[in-house]
C-alpha cells in the first residue's frame, strides 16, 4: 500500500471496510499463505504495508517487529488488531520507497501485497535491500501478471478499471522488478492460482578477489 499522496488518502477512505472487502479470499487463500510464509521469521523484523495487521497472528513469539503502512487509518485498526491479540509491534507511518532506518538493520522483510501498489516498485525493492543485513532474507508473497499471454493481455487491459475500482494494480510483473533492483532470487513458488507467487530474495553475495 504504497505511492504518493493520493494513494494514502485512498487507502485511509476504504481502511473502515478493507477487511469486509477481502474477506472472502483472506479465509480462501491469504491466511493459510501468510502463516507459511511467516513460520520461519525470526529476530528484528520489517513488515512492509503491514495494512491492518492481517499479518499479526502469525508471527512467533520473541520477534522484535516493525510495521510501516502509508495509511494512518490502516495503522489504527492494526493497533488495535495488535493489541487484541497482546502483539507487540512498533508502528509507524511510512513510505517502502523513502525507509527512516539505517542500513543492514534487519534480519527478515515481510511484504504481503504490497508491489502492485507502490508508485516505483523497483526504488522500494532498492530500499529493502538496503535495509536488511547481508545475511538476511526478504519475504514476497504478491499477486502479480499472468505468465500465460492471453490472460497476460487481458489483464493488461482490465487493470485501469481495477486500479480504480480497488487500488491496486493486477498487471505488475514483481518477478522482474526485483531482479532490476539487483536483488538475488533465492528461490520462487506459485501459490493457489498462478498469480500468486512467492519469492525469497537477499543481497546479492559479492566475491572480492584478494589483493
Amino acid at each position: 500500500m504504497y505511492g504518493d499522496k493520493a494513494e494514502a488518502r485512498r487507502y485511509d477512505r476504504v481502511a473502515w471496510r478493507y477487511d469486509f472487502l477481502e474477506s472472502p479470499m483472506e479465509k480462501m487463500f491469504f491466511s493459510k499463505l501468510r502463516m507459511g510464509i511467516l513460520a520461519g521469521v525470526r529476530g528484528k523484523v520489517l513488515d512492509v504495508g503491514i495494512g491492518t495487521g492481517k499479518n499479526l497472528p502469525f508471527y512467533t513469539a520473541g520477534v522484535e517487529l516493525v510495521g510501516i503502512d502509508i495509511s494512518p487509518k490502516m495503522l489504527e485498526k492494526a493497533r488495535r488488531r495488535a493489541n487484541t491479540l497482546g502483539s507487540e509491534v512498533d508502528l509507524r507511518v511510512m513510505d517502502v520507497e523513502n525507509l527512516e532506518f539505517a542500513d543492514s538493520t534487519f534480519d527478515f522483510i515481510v511484504v504481503t501485497f504490497v508491489f502492485c501498489s507502490t508508485t516505483d516498485p523497483v526504488k522500494g525493492l532498492r530500499e529493502l535491500a538496503r535495509v536488511v543485513k547481508d545475511d538476511g532474507t526478504i519475504l514476497l508473497l504478491e499477486h502479480v501478471r499472468s505468465e500465460n499471454k492471453v490472460i497476460g493481455k487481458f489483464m493488461d487491459w482490465l487493470n485501469p478499471i481495477a486500479r480504480w475500482l480497488f487500488g491496486p494494480n493486477i498487471n505488475r510483473q514483481t518477478l522482474a522488478n526485483v531482479e532490476a533492483a539487483g536483488l538475488e532470487v533465492v528461490s520462487v513458488e506459485s501459490k493457489g492460482p498462478k498469480i500468486l507467487k512467492k519469492i525469497v530474495a537477499r543481497r546479492p553475495i559479492i566475491i572480492r578477489k584478494p589483493g
